[in-house]
């Protein structure tokens, strides 16, 4: 059987040039908008594996809540390393301050008494090989090699003698800061490390209604990917896009009556803010509503009753007639 398709054809664009008529009916008598609310989302610092999440989607949190703990053994195994870091240089400075031990100043001075007794020695001996030599009674290298003798017996007993009294006098003024320096570090590297354990908990910085969980118990959490995400109480607002031709209508401070088409409730509102969107928002190319090279602005409406508004559904549409523009 043959079908005639011009007859198709012809309501069904009759059809579409109604609908486009309606819409475009629609956007000559009012702004078209958005219902929106301020989003807010919390990520760990540090990676981990969760251990237990303590809220779920839909619940209102409150600041200070914690929202789920994490697994850290590198993190653990890090402040060990650091205690034990602080102890060794806590230990360092300790020694630093008190010098040098009852048992270490007898073994210097039993030290200092044999190069005192050496160097006696030495110079006696020096003293008879002089008196010989000068009597030719000593041959020039048996001469020299007590000089020599002598001469090392000297410096024994006066190295000595300097370390005898540096272990009374204490270690220098540097040492001891760069002790005091050592065991600073070591602190910090501890204390960093305790902050990077206390990430494995994540806490709620702000109230939030909990809209979406991205990861669930066991997954591995990286840093700075979003696992909770929601909307901050009471920050419902309406947004809309106006072309630079009809911004003239609206003022800041204007109020302003907002329809919702899906529940068909009216608010009260103001508007709080005008802006011009991003330069890649203008308007570039031919439309048949908006001019060349337009530029275009966000209007910014927040209701009266922030109660009310918060029942109503997040990111429906919503209509700010021109009417209830120019009539206010």
């Amino acid at each position: 059987m043959m079908i005639n398709h011009t007859r198709i054809l012809l309501p069904l664009s009759l059809i579409f040039f109604g609908v486009t008529s309606c819409s475009q009916k629609k956007l000559d008598n009012a702004f078209e908008g958005k219902i929106k609310r301020e989003t807010i989302a919390f990520t760990t610092k540090v990676a981990g594996r969760i251990l237990k999440i303590y809220v779920k989607e839909g619940d209102l949190v409150k600041r200070g809540d914690t929202l789920a703990m994490l697994n850290l053994p590198e993190v653990t195994a890090k402040v060990a390393q650091a205690h034990g870091v602080v102890k060794a240089a806590s230990a360092q400075n300790t020694m630093a301050d008190n010098g040098a031990t009852q048992n270490q100043l007898k073994q210097i001075q039993a030290k200092y008494k044999a190069t005192s007794e050496q160097f006696a020695f030495a110079q006696k001996s020096f003293r008879r090989a002089s008196a010989m030599y000068a009597d030719s009674m000593m041959a020039p290298q048996a001469y020299d090699e007590a000089f020599a003798k002598y001469q090392g017996a000297k410096a024994q007993l006066e190295a000595t003698t300097a370390e005898l009294n540096e272990a009374k006098k204490g270690p220098r003024f540097e040492t001891k800061e760069a002790a005091k320096g050592q065991q600073q570090q070591a602190e910090g590297v501890l204390q960093e490390a305790e902050v990077a354990y206390s990430e494995r908990y994540i806490i709620a910085t702000n109230d939030m209604a909990v809209e979406t969980i991205t990861l669930h118990e066991g997954e591995l959490a990286t840093p700075g990917y979003a696992i909770f995400s929601g909307y901050i109480p009471s920050s419902t607002w309406f947004r809309f896009t106006v072309p630079e031709s009809q911004i003239s209508q609206i003022k800041k401070g204007l109020n302003v009556t907002v329809k919702v088409p899906y529940n068909q409730e009216t608010f009260e509102g103001k508007v709080s803010i005008i802006k011009q969107m991003p330069k890649y928002a203008d308007i570039t190319t031919a439309y048949p509503d908006y001019k060349m090279d337009e530029a275009v602005y966000e209007i910014k409406v927040v209701p009266e009753d922030i109660k009310k508004s918060e029942l109503l559904l997040f990111n429906a549409a919503v209509l700010l007639p021109r009417t209830a523009v120019t009539s206010k």
